[in-house]
Order: structure tokens, then sequence, then C-alpha cells
């Protein structure tokens, strides 16, 4: 099994950034697989739609560190360890920009980076942003195709409907070859069918505490994947599978670690990376419950 944990990114975690180094070096001194970032650009008073199915955002969003600058520490502290985002509100960006801002990434860690993308849920974000909430999944395409051109081309260039990048010199490549895979997180229809048309990995949630039988739901949608990726004429088993194991506040390190055990038993899904954000409230607090949960999933 690969185990990997979410930097110290949001919340009171978020006022200690000083410490996201040591963090990073002594979690890959300790063995960890990989390291990960999330976003949120901004936390609504009033929100439209709230978070995860409720009317309100948790108090943890109000305060959030930059997830490139994040990667970046990662990046240059580090050695070995995948870094990852899950995910990247992607249509918030300009695609040169995301371009640029990842390839940096890529070329200190040496192409140790995983970009994952989603559309979020959030139109307060969209609206800080510029940019439209509707069409979210076709900016999304847009920007995965511009990406594609920039990463592989040069000259490189972009016209969609909802973005454009003018033909330029692109002679910085990500060495990673032919480019950094595109990771989606999707759980809708039409994101599954997405990420099986398109897509070089999935992005599935695990929450814990969460309902029985987990794992059968989890191999439900990637049946929707798997699909979607034969009606497009790909192999599914090209398609990766990282599962983010989402940790709610007062859970017990048992119950988190017997949870990842029986939902990889379950699904053969054997890459995974824990988020404490509800778990802990210091970086040094984070970091003693993630070498407390890597040994014990280690052992």
């Amino acid at each position: 099994m690969r185990i990997g944990f979410a930097l110290p990114q949001c919340g009171p975690q978020a006022r200690q950034g000083a410490q996201i180094a040591h963090f990073a070096t002594v979690l890959e001194q300790a063995g960890a697989d990989s390291l990960w970032v999330g976003e949120r650009l901004l936390a609504a008073t009033n929100p439209k739609v709230g978070y995860a199915g409720r009317d309100t955002i948790p108090d943890e969003f109000n305060s959030v560190l930059d997830p490139f600058v994040l990667l970046g520490i990662a990046a240059a502290v580090t050695e070995r360890v995948t870094l990852g985002a899950n995910v990247l509100i992607a249509p918030l960006y300009r695609p040169a920009q995301l371009a640029r801002a990842l390839t940096t990434i890529d070329v200190i860690s040496d192409g140790r980076l995983i970009p994952g993308f989603g559309i979020g849920w959030s139109p307060e974000e969209y609206e800080a942003a510029g940019v439209p909430f509707t069409h979210r999944g076709a900016r999304l395409d847009e920007i995965l195709d511009a990406l594609e051109a920039i990463w592989t081309t040069d000259p490189a260039g972009y016209q969609g409907r909802y973005v454009t990048v003018p033909e330029h010199r692109s002679e910085l490549k990500p060495v990673r070859r032919p480019r950094p895979p595109f990771y989606l997180g999707a759980f809708n229809p039409a994101g599954l069918a997405r990420v099986g048309r398109r897509a070089d990995g999935w992005l599935p949630v695990v929450p814990v505490p969460g309902p029985p039988g987990w794992g059968s739901q989890l191999l439900k949608l990637r049946a929707v994947v798997d699909q979607a990726a034969v009606e497009a004429g790909r192999d599914p088993q090209a398609i990766d599978t990282i599962l983010r194991v989402n940790v709610a506040a007062g859970t017990e390190l048992a119950l988190v670690a017997d949870t990842i055990e029986s939902v990889v038993a379950d699904t053969g899904f054997d890459d995974v990376f824990i988020d404490l954000l509800y778990l802990a409230d210091t970086v040094d607090a984070s970091l003693d419950t993630a070498l407390a949960l890597l040994q014990r999933l280690r052992g």
C-alpha cells in the first residue's frame, strides 16, 4: 500500500506555515509515499451552495494557504515523495498561468507532480475569479486540451470556445514526459465519464467515519469510469485510482486505519492519502498523528 498525507494547509494549521518544510521532510524520512494539497479560493459568508451537501462552509476554510506555494516548498525539501493536488479548481485559472505554475513545480521536483483537477462547487469562488459558474465541465475539458498543447508542442497555442492561448514559444517542458498525468476528482455520471474518456487517474474520497459498504460503492463508481474508457477506445486498466481519506474530528486512529485497510481490501485501490485537517489543530499534532498512522498501516 502507498500511503500519503495532506500537507497542513487549512484552519489553525495554516497559521503555522513556517513548519510546512519540516512536516514534509519528516514524513518523507519516515517512509510516506506522497504529499498533497487541496484548494479553496475563499469561503463565502453566505454561500449559495454549502460544502458537502450542507448549507454552510467549515470554519477551517476561512484560513487557507496557497496550493502552488505549498507544493513548491515540498518539492524543494524532498527528494522522493510524489507531490499531488486533490484538487485544483481548473476553471478558475487561465491555462497559460496554470501551465507555468505546474511546470515550475514539476521541474523543481524532478518530475514528481500529480496535478489533480476538478470543477469545484462554490459560485462565489467563480465570481471572485471573474469566471462564469456555468459550463464548468466544458471549461475543464478545454483547459486540459490547452495544457496538453502547452506541454507537448512548441510553438504552442489553443483556441476553444471558453479559453484561448495565443501561439507562443514553449521550450520549458515538464520533466515528466510526455506531460504530467491528468487526475480528475469526480462522483457524478458526467464527471466519471470524463475520467474514463481522457484522464490518467481518478480521485475518489473515503470518509471516516463512513457508511458501511463504501468499498462496494466505490467499485460501482469505478465501473462507470471503466465503461466510458471502453467506449472511448481506451484501456480501463491504464487509469489509476488514488483514494483521498477525509477524517472527521474526534475519530480514533484505530478506526482510520481499519477503514483504510478494509476499503483497500474490498477495492484493490492501494494508493491512499489521509487528510488530517479536522483531527489536529497544530502542525506538530498533525505530524504526530500522521507518524502514528504510518506506523500502524506499515506494521
